[in-house]
C-alpha cells in the first residue's frame, strides 16, 4: 500500500526507538510513581529554588527587573515541574510532551511584546539543574539497590532532559507563531519607538510622535498597571481609561509590555492623589497601579516611566500587595530598600520602639509630618480631635530614639516602609 513503511524497516525503527528510549522495569516504574506522587503538589519552597536559579541566569535583565515578567517566570517554573511530575505519575519514565497551557503561551507572548529573543538557554538549564538535584535526592532515598538506582536515574534523566529540550523548542514555535500573527504593524512600531525613548536613544521627536500617535511636548505622568493573575488581564484597558480621567486628561498612550500589564502615559502636570485612583479602581480591584512623578518633554516621558517602574519593583521587593502607589510618596523608601538588611537597620535607628508600635500612632506621625507639623491639619485629615492627635504624638515622641524634629524625613520614610510591610502581614 502506498505510504506504508516496509516491515523490515519498521521493525528496525522500532528496535532503534527502544534502544533510544527503553521501557523501564516495573520496579523502577513503581519508584518513579512514588517519588512523583510525594512531590505533588509542588511545594512553594521548591518552586522558589527553581525560580531563583532561573532568574540568576537570565541574560535579558528586563525579565528580572520587571515584577510582572518575573512572576510569570515563577509560574512557568511551577507549571513545568508540575506537568512533568503528573506525566510521570501516569506514564513513568516516558517522553513528556511540552505543556500547552496558559503559562507557556503567556511566556511566548511576553517575549514577543517586549521584543526579546529566545536566547535564554542558561535560565532553563539552571532551573533544570536545581530540579534534577532535588529529584536525585529522592531517588537515593527511594532505594538502596544499586541496579535499581542506576536504572532509576538513567530513565529519569532521559525523561527530564528531553522534556526541557522539547519545551524550549515549543516556546520557540509559539514565539514564531505569535510574531507572524502580530506582524510588523503599528503596534510593533510603537513598541520599538517606546523602547528607544526609554533607552535615551537619539530619535526625532516628530518621527516618534507620528509612530506613537501621542504628543511628546509638555508634561507627562506615566503609570504602570498590572494584574497578579493573567485571568484578570481583561480589566486593564478599562482601568487605564479611568486612571487617565483621574489625571484630568482626555488622551493617552497605552502599550502592553506583557500579557498582564499596561504602560500608560497621559499629558498631565501632576499625579493624582492615591485616594482618587483607589476610588476609580473600586470596580477593578485586581488591577494595581504605580504612578511616576510628572516630567516635561522627552526626558519627562522617560523619567516618569522609570519612576513608575521603580515603584512597582519596590512593591515586589518588600512583598507589599498595596494597590496604588505614587513614586513621589515612596522614593526615599525605594532608595533605602536597595539593600533590605540595611533597610531594617535604618528603620530601627530612625524609629526605635515606634517601629513596632500601634499602626494608629505610626500613621499619626506620618500624617503630622506630611501636613507640615500642623496638629490641626493632621486632625482634619485623620478625622480626629486635635487633643487626640496631641496625645498620640506625645506617646510616639517618647518611643523615638531622637526628637522628631531632628530628622523628620528619615522618620517619615521609615514609617512608610513599615506601613508597606504591614500591608503584607495583613494581606490587604
Amino acid at each position: 500500500m502506498r505510504g506504508t513503511v516496509p516491515r523490515p524497516f519498521s521493525r528496525l525503527r522500532s528496535r532503534c526507538m527502544k534502544m533510544l528510549w527503553p521501557n523501564p522495569s516495573e520496579r523502577v516504574c513503581e519508584l518513579i510513581r512514588c517519588i512523583a506522587e510525594s512531590r505533588l503538589p509542588v511545594p512553594d519552597e521548591v518552586v522558589d529554588q527553581l525560580w531563583r536559579a532561573s532568574q540568576r541566569e537570565v541574560r535579558q535583565r528586563e525579565y528580572v527587573d520587571d515584577p510582572v515578567l518575573s512572576e510569570t517566570d515563577r509560574r512557568l517554573c511551577k507549571a513545568n515541574l508540575t506537568h512533568w511530575l503528573v506525566s510521570n505519575l501516569r506514564e513513568p519514565g516516558r517522553r513528556v510532551a511540552p505543556a500547552k497551557d496558559s503559562e507557556m503561551l503567556t511566556i511566548a507572548r511576553d517575549l514577543v511584546l517586549r521584543g526579546m529573543d529566545m536566547n535564554e538557554l542558561g535560565s532553563w538549564r539552571a532551573a533544570q539543574r536545581v530540579g534534577w538535584g532535588l529529584w536525585v535526592e529522592q531517588c537515593f532515598a527511594a532505594t538502596t539497590d544499586r541496579d535499581e538506582l542506576r536504572e532509576l536515574i538513567e530513565v529519569s534523566a532521559n525523561s527530564l532532559t528531553t522534556y526541557i529540550d522539547d519545551s524550549i523548542a515549543a516556546v520557540g514555535t509559539y514565539v514564531d507563531e505569535i510574531r507572524a500573527e502580530m506582524g510588523v504593524g503599528a503596534q510593533a512600531q510603537r513598541h520599538t519607538t517606546v523602547q528607544l525613548l526609554l533607552q535615551g536613544a537619539r530619535i526625532s521627536r516628530g518621527r516618534a510622535e507620528e509612530q506613537l500617535g501621542y504628543s511628546l511636548a509638555g508634561h507627562h505622568v506615566a503609570a504602570i498597571l498590572w494584574v497578579d493573575s493573567p485571568a484578570d488581564a481583561h480589566e486593564l484597558e478599562r482601568a487605564a481609561e479611568w486612571v487617565m480621567r483621574t489625571c484630568g486628561a482626555t488622551r493617552r498612550l497605552t502599550l502592553p509590555p506583557s500579557t498582564s500589564a499596561l504602560w500608560l502615559w497621559v499629558p498631565s502636570y501632576e499625579a493624582p492623589p492615591t485616594a482618587d485612583v483607589l476610588h476609580v479602581l473600586e470596580r477593578t480591584p485586581s488591577v494595581r497601579v504605580t504612578l511616576g512623578r510628572p516630567g516635561a518633554d522627552l526626558l519627562g516621558f522617560r523619567q516618569s516611566h522609570l519612576d513608575a517602574a521603580a515603584a512597582q519593583r519596590l512593591l515586589a521587593r518588600v512583598g507589599s500587595p498595596r494597590q496604588v502607589v505614587r513614586y513621589e510618596d515612596v522614593h526615599l523608601v525605594d532608595l533605602i530598600t536597595a539593600d533590605l538588611s540595611q533597610a531594617e537597620q535604618f528603620v530601627a535607628d530612625a524609629l526605635g520602639d515606634l517601629a513596632t508600635a500601634d499602626p494608629v500612632l505610626q500613621s499619626t506621625v506620618r500624617t503630622y509630618v506630611a501636613e507640615g507639623y500642623s496638629v490641626s491639619r493632621a486632625a482634619d485629615r485623620l478625622f480626629a480631635h486635635r487633643n487626640t492627635i496631641d496625645r498620640r504624638l506625645a506617646k510616639a515622641r517618647a518611643m523615638l530614639p531622637r526628637p522628631l524634629d531632628h530628622d523628620p524625613t528619615s522618620v517619615s520614610a521609615a514609617l512608610m516602609l513599615v506601613e508597606l510591610q504591614q500591608d503584607q502581614e495583613a494581606g490587604c
